[in-house]
C-alpha cells in the first residue's frame, strides 16, 4: 500500500493533473508540458531527488548548469530560480519553494561511491532494498527515450545543501530539508524530466535508507509582473521572453 500523500491546500484540486509517488532509491520520468508545474514534496525530510532536464521536442537540447548558475549569480537554485538550456532558453523555473536551496554542482552518486559508503548491497543479499545508485538509474531512464551515457549532463539535487568552505572545500549540510518542504517546478517549455531517488553523492548517512518523494503534476498559475522568477534576475525576463519566441 503506498503511503497516503502530502496535502497541498494551496493548489485548487481542480487544477491537478495527476499525483504520484517515488520510492526511495526508484526512477520516475515525465514529458511536463508548458503550462504545468510539477511539485516536488519531501514528506518524511531528508530526502533527494536528482533530475535532469531536456526539451522534449528536441532532445539535443537540455539544462545547462554553467550557464544557468552565472547567468543569475548564484551557486544553487532556490525561489526564483530559471534553469537555462544550452540554447539560451527556460526549460523550468522555480515560482515556489520551502526548501531555500537545491544543490546543483555536486552531480550524483555512482556504484562505486554507494559500495564505499554502505557496503556491496547485492540483489542476492538485500533483495528489492539492494543498493542502488543515481548513474546506473539515470542511464535506465535515459534509455527509455533512446538516449544513453552520452547525455548524461549535470543535474540538480533537490532538497540538499552543499556549501564551499573558505578552503574550497565541499561540505554537505545534513537535515537540510524538513518534512513537508517542497520546491515547484514550473514548465516554460515541453520538458523531459529524468530523476531518482537515490543517496547524495556527499551524504553524511551510515546507513543506505534513500527516503521517497511526492509528486503533484497541476496547471500553472498565469505569470504576472510580480512573479518570482521575473524579479529574482532581469536576465530572467529576457530569458523568458526568448522561450516565447520559440513557441510563436
Amino acid at each position: 500500500m503506498l503511503p497516503k500523500f502530502t496535502a497541498t491546500p494551496d493548489i485548487p484540486e481542480s487544477s491537478i493533473r495527476f499525483r504520484d509517488f517515488v520510492a526511495g532509491g526508484a526512477n520516475w520520468s515525465h514529458v511536463l508540458k508548458r503550462g504545468t508545474t510539477l511539485r516536488l514534496i519531501d514528506p518524511f525530510g531528508g530526502a533527494n531527488a536528482s533530475a535532469l532536464f531536456y526539451n522534449s521536442e528536441n532532445l539535443s537540447e537540455r539544462y545547462n548548469m554553467p550557464d544557468t548558475l552565472k547567468a543569475q549569480h548564484i551557486s544553487h537554485l532556490r525561489e526564483g530560480c530559471a534553469l537555462y538550456s544550452d540554447m539560451g532558453r527556460v526549460l523550468v523555473s522555480i515560482p515556489k519553494d520551502t526548501c531555500g536551496w537545491h544543490d546543483a554542482i555536486t552531480g550524483h552518486s555512482t556504484a562505486e561511491i554507494v559500495r564505499h559508503k554502505f557496503g556491496e548491497g547485492t540483489f542476492q543479499q538485500c533483495r528489492n532494498e539492494f543498493h542502488r545508485n543515481a548513474r546506473d538509474n539515470f542511464l535506465m531512464e535515459l534509455g527509455k527515450y533512446n538516449l544513453g551515457i552520452r547525455d548524461l549532463g549535470p543535474n540538480v539535487n533537490f532538497f540538499n545543501k552543499v556549501i564551499a568552505e573558505t578552503e574550497g572545500v565541499l561540505k554537505f549540510i545534513p537535515d537540510h530539508s524538513k518534512p513537508g518542504a517542497f520546491v515547484d517546478l514550473r514548465s516554460e517549455m515541453h520538458t523531459l524530466i529524468i530523476l531518482n531517488t537515490c543517496i547524495h553523492p556527499l551524504t553524511t548517512a551510515t546507513k543506505y535508507e534513500p527516503k521517497p518523494i511526492h509528486i503533484v503534476v497541476f496547471d500553472s498559475p498565469s505569470i504576472d509582473k510580480d512573479d518570482p522568477v521575473l524579479r529574482f534576475r532581469p536576465e530572467n525576463e529576457r530569458g523568458l521572453t526568448i522561450t516565447e519566441r520559440y513557441f510563436l
